[in-house]
């Protein structure tokens, strides 16, 4: 049976987060130490470990048939590839920054000056859309480190914490979008292989949904529950059954892991007791 082809990051937080939703996923890897090639020993996939910036190339050539990928190199180098899916990890921005020295107004401020930068594309076409003219240089690697040598004015880089720039005496002016993990498709992926990556899909939603979500067990009077259940709306409803207590009933459902605490204060408010919360391995809806 042929196998679907992934193209994943060689190394990096990128690499470990991707390896690490597969296995959520149930998908084991034969991977040996430097291998560049890997596959599955449960599920027809194929792992291609690659540079980050060469992996649009190869979805584009149908080298590989998908590939987990920050949406920022996508922009940068692949806007006709299309995205499966929004994974949720590896979050960071491509943003503008100065020396902390630089008194910024506005987008104006860049007219004439020198940009050092990793995605000249991206940086461009943000230019060209705000009537900026400046002059880029292209660096690979250490880019927050051309203010510093005088090579460049202000730099285009993607920022996660931010400590990076502060280490270098930047600051972070213009954020020109926002970048996650994403599941990349290759434009020539087959048939067959378009089935096998839909099930690959499935699988990852299931796992990202239950991330994103958390199941809570709790005891309440019968004369509360109809507020409680207000407040848990469930995936369909909550789940109710009576205690061997007389009056008192155990109430199953689950919380969206943002709102979580609020849900929380909300449920003790309306008289809810012995509040149990578990994590969710994978969630089918």
């Amino acid at each position: 049976m042929k196998k679907l082809k992934i193209a994943v990051q060689k190394s990096g937080r990128l690499h470990d987060e991707s390896l690490a939703l597969l296995k959520d996923c149930g998908i084991y890897i034969d991977n040996g130490r430097d291998q560049l090639k890997a596959s599955a020993t449960n599920f027809p996939l194929e792992i291609y470990y690659l540079r980050n910036g060469d992996i649009p190339q190869y979805l584009k050539d149908g080298v590989v048939d998908c590939a987990i990928i920050g949406e920022n190199i996508l922009i940068e180098k692949g806007e006709e590839i299309s995205i499966a899916g929004r994974l949720g990890f590896s979050k960071c921005r491509v943003s503008l920054a100065v020396p902390k020295t630089f008194k910024y107004n506005s987008i104006k401020d860049f007219n004439g000056k020198r940009i050092a930068t990793s995605y000249p594309e991206t940086t461009r076409n943000f230019l060209s859309q705000n009537g900026v003219e400046a002059e880029l240089h292209i660096i690979n690697g250490s880019v927050e480190i051309a203010p510093n040598i005088g090579l460049a004015d202000a730099i285009c880089d993607i920022v996660s914490s931010g400590s990076t720039l502060f280490k270098n005496n930047l600051k972070e002016v213009e954020v020109i979008l926002k970048s996650e993990a994403v599941l990349a498709v290759s434009p020539n992926i087959s048939e067959k292989q378009n089935a096998l990556l839909n099930k690959l899909k499935f699988r990852i939603e299931s796992v990202l949904l239950g991330r994103d979500s958390r199941y809570v067990l709790l005891n309440a009077p019968n004369e509360k529950i109809e507020q409680i259940i207000k407040i848990l709306p469930g995936m369909k409803s909550p789940t109710l059954l009576p205690l061997a207590e007389e009056g008192w009933s155990s109430v199953h459902s689950v919380v969206n892991r943002d709102t979580f605490w609020e849900v929380i204060e909300e449920l003790k408010e309306a008289g809810a007791e012995g509040i149990l919360v578990c994590p969710i391995e994978k969630m089918i809806l």
